[in-house]
């Protein structure tokens, strides 16, 4: 599944009407050290912080970016750097997007559209990437899959039981609830145009009508409430819109044990030797196909071009590869799509997907096997469940580990996401975290970047918190093409800002820990500082402690 965060709370509305919102390492001396002084940010952040705030500094912004701007500013400078390959493996991306199509890897092997293998290997017009998925886009997800096929382990599909009785009707009743919901947010907002003679209004506006009957009173009052979840109704109703599509989808094909969303593929999914399938057009399907998108550009999107944003990394090209549904994605398509980015040239391959059961996770766990073989490093969201992945129950896939004390590779490392807001709620509520099978943390809520046919939008989830780290390992990787994967991930996680801070985990303050306990390294990513060290690293002048201990 997508990680991505998707806001889904309840909140009251006058007396009767509900609205669903949509091992440790050694420290390594850095120019950036002490930062449990930093001043806590009272201030809004402006339009232009909220658009780049992943990449500001602590210290001087004292909003918890990964120092970007201040890395180019006074590391990278002019410096020109090593072409890196970056594969994202995601849901598709807009390969037409203005600021993505600079940075595009092509297969210079390959001729467009003539229905060949022309570079021979094995894929047929793979000039951007691989569409593994074909024509196929809405997905079960695996669990409810395991249910339909009879396969995984007896123990697995009783868990599956249990958890589709549960989470199917709670979907169809979010459903139901969100659409009459927006009916009647939809009603009081046709009313009160009518009695403004506006096509839009502000709440002021809203406020200054003479409520002369009971029905007047009561639409007041409910669009009253929604200016709290928005600054206009048209967004209001947006949401709610995105939320009857959400759970819709998980009706009918999510949780749905009778739909099965590979027909179109034609291939057995359960097959790993059943290879010849998909397609070379790794392109999203449909507008609302944008995940890819947008992780894509806060890796690489064109940098200082005038337009749109700036990705984290200069000198990538981005490898396009489609493998994860509108749904859970399949183990087959995640081990090949690992295999495929190896075998053509990706030097990292980013992860922005996850899922608590996977009936053929050893083939993902050799292709993870296999891309260590080859010095590729993989970077994976942690997810967006709010789990400590430390408790055996909260099982995620892919991992490096395979639920043992050891992990089996050194070549993945895993993201946890923060807020713009340094201090106690600076842990986004959505998170996991763990402090061993989550890495490091990065910026991950209310990130802005590409989107489909040109656009630019604010998602958040730990979706977007890998491609942040997958930015600095390409800036390493870039600068400093000596070093190996396993160096880049222990650069980034020694490199990061440390503190004590007692934060809020999974927006629960009765469940305050303290920062340094909920990941690995106990660290926020510093893109800054990680360039430092690469250099230290790289040049001789110091020596990396292991991650695995």
């Amino acid at each position: 599944m997508k990680y991505t965060y998707r806001k889904l709370s309840f909140f009251a509305l006058g007396a009767s009407l509900f609205f669903m919102g949509c091992g440790s390492t050694t420290l390594v001396s850095t120019p950036v050290e002490n930062i449990d002084a930093v001043p806590l940010k009272v201030s809004e952040l402006t339009d232009a912080e909220k658009k780049n705030w992943g990449h500001l500094d602590l210290i001087a912004d004292t909003i918890p970016g990964m120092s970007v701007d201040k890395a180019y500013r006074e590391i990278i400078k002019n410096r020109k750097g090593k072409t890196v390959v970056v594969a994202v493996l995601d849901s598709g991306m807009d390969l037409d997007h203005e600021d993505l199509k600079p940075v595009l890897w092509t297969n210079k092997g390959e001729i467009p559209n003539n229905g060949k293998d022309d570079d021979g290997n094995g894929y047929v017009d793979d000039v951007h990437g691989y569409n593994f998925l074909g024509k196929s886009y809405n997905e079960q997800l695996e669990y409810v899959r395991m249910l339909r096929l009879n396969i995984g382990d007896a123990s697995d599909r009783a868990a599956a039981r249990l958890k589709l009785d549960k989470e199917y009707p709670e979907a169809l009743q979010n459903k139901q609830q969100y659409e009459q919901i927006f009916q009647v947010v939809k009603g009081a907002d046709e009313v009160v145009k009518k009695e403004l003679g506006k096509d839009s209004y502000t709440k002021e506006d809203l406020l200054s009508i003479e409520a002369k009957t009971p029905q007047m009173e009561q639409t007041i009052a409910v669009l009253t409430q929604m200016f709290t979840y928005g600054d206009s109704i048209e967004k209001v109703l947006s949401e709610l819109e995105e939320g009857i599509t959400y759970f819709t989808e998980q009706v009918n094909y999510n949780l749905n044990k009778d739909f099965n969303g590979r027909i179109p593929v034609g291939d057995d999914p359960y097959d790993i030797t059943d290879i010849v399938y998909g397609n070379g057009n790794p392109n999203n399907m449909v507008e609302t196909e944008s995940h890819g998108t947008h992780v894509a550009g806060i890796i690489a999107a064109q940098r200082n071009n005038g337009i749109g944003i700036n990705g984290v990394a200069k000198n990538v090209e981005i490898m396009s590869i489609r493998a994860v549904p509108n749904g859970d994605e399949y183990d087959k398509d995640i081990a090949l799509g690992i295999r495929y980015a190896v075998d053509n040239g990706a030097s990292i391959i980013n992860c922005s997907f996850g899922k608590s059961f996977s009936p053929k996770a050893e083939w993902v766990y050799d292709a993870i096997k296999y891309a260590e073989s080859k010095d590729v490093l993989i970077v994976h969201a942690a997810g967006n469940d709010g789990l400590d992945l430390q408790l055996p129950e909260n099982k995620n896939f892919p991992n490096d580990h395979k639920f043992e004390n050891m992990e089996y590779v050194d070549n993945l490392i895993t993201v946890g996401a923060l807020t713009s807001s340094y201090g106690s709620e600076m842990v986004a509520s959505f998170s996991n975290y763990g402090s061993q099978n989550v890495d490091i943390f990065a910026p991950g809520a209310k990130i802005y970047s590409t989107m489909p046919n040109n656009t630019y939008e604010f998602q958040g989830g730990t979706s977007m918190a890998a491609p942040a780290v997958a930015g600095i390992a390409a800036l390493i990787r870039s600068f400093h093409p000596d070093l190996t994967a396993a160096q880049v991930k222990s650069i980034i996680m020694q490199s990061g800002l440390q503190t004590k801070t007692s934060v809020i985990v999974a927006g629960d303050e009765s469940k305050a820990m303290s920062f340094d306990k909920i990941s690995k390294s106990g660290k926020m990513a510093n893109a800054y500082n990680a360039l430092i060290l690469a250099n230290n690293i790289s040049n001789g002048k110091m020596t990396l402690e292991s991650n695995s201990k």
